[in-house]
């Protein structure tokens, strides 16, 4: 076996384990903010618990997933597209699986570097990721930009999985190759739907996609009222010129 054959193997699996998984773990975690502040909190400082979290995401997730990335790209460069001269729906879903690809690549490079990045260097805690996440999501530009982010993500893993289950010979046949493809497909949705139904909840600052229980939801809409509150205030001081400042929850009273 030739080393670029191993490379292709390693990228194939790399796209489902770890990749793949943590992006299920990622979607189902962050659409525990349709519950509420107290909610999305609660579902990540689960993960933030886990011992040894940075080199978990270290080892992982971020070196598996620039493996993943930049090999993908030197594939994606390399290959030459063939649709006009034959417009079947395999060359198709290659086509797709590179534009997917380079979009993931960016929005992942973006949604770092708003979050990841801070946190890292102490700018932003865990516990203000819903309140920064409201805020960007906020704005319909962002928000347009995540849902196609989140949309490529998604499209990329789904026709991937599809795509792996011929490269390792589990679904070799006609007959399998078509219920992988359905199975892909399923899963692909459900987990868009995910995806759009958090987006949407911080978009419009309460509930999302699906009804949400009346307490659970009166909960939502308030935290997303603070949310709102806070951002008023702070920029107020913005452009009065002032410091930024801290505020008490517990007596509402703001201090600089």
């Amino acid at each position: 076996m030739t080393t670029h054959y191993l490379l292709r193997r390693l990228h194939s699996l790399s796209g489902i384990v770890p990749v793949g998984v943590f992006l299920v773990v990622h979607l189902w975690t962050n659409a525990a903010a349709a519950g509420g502040r107290g909610s999305f909190d609660r579902a990540v400082g689960q993960i933030q618990a886990i011992p040894g979290l940075p080199l978990v995401e270290l080892f992982g997730i971020a070196l598996p997933l620039a493996f993943h990335a930049l090999y993908g790209v030197y594939l994606a460069l390399r290959a030459k597209g063939n649709v006009r001269q034959y417009p079947y729906p395999r060359n198709w879903m290659f086509t797709l699986q590179r534009v997917t690809g380079f979009v993931a690549f960016a929005f992942i490079a973006l949604h770092v570097a708003q979050l990841r990045v801070p946190k890292a260097f102490g700018a932003l805690p865990w516990t203000s990721f819903y309140g920064a996440l409201q805020t960007m999501l906020g704005e319909p530009g962002m928000f347009a930009v995540y849902l196609i982010g989140v949309t490529a993500c998604v499209v990329h893993f789904a026709n991937g999985l599809w795509g792996a289950s011929q490269t390792w010979g589990l679904a070799s046949s006609p007959r399998a190759s078509r219920r992988a493809g359905r199975a892909a497909l399923a899963l692909g949705a459900l987990l868009w739907l995910l995806g759009l139904h958090t987006l949407l909840h911080f978009f419009w600052r309460c509930g999302g996609l699906l009804p949400l229980p009346a307490a659970q939801r009166e909960r939502a809409c308030r935290d997303g009222d603070l949310v709102r509150r806070e951002n008023s205030r702070r920029d107020a001081f913005t452009r009065a010129g002032h410091f930024p400042y801290t505020t008490d929850r517990a007596s509402s009273t703001t201090t600089r």
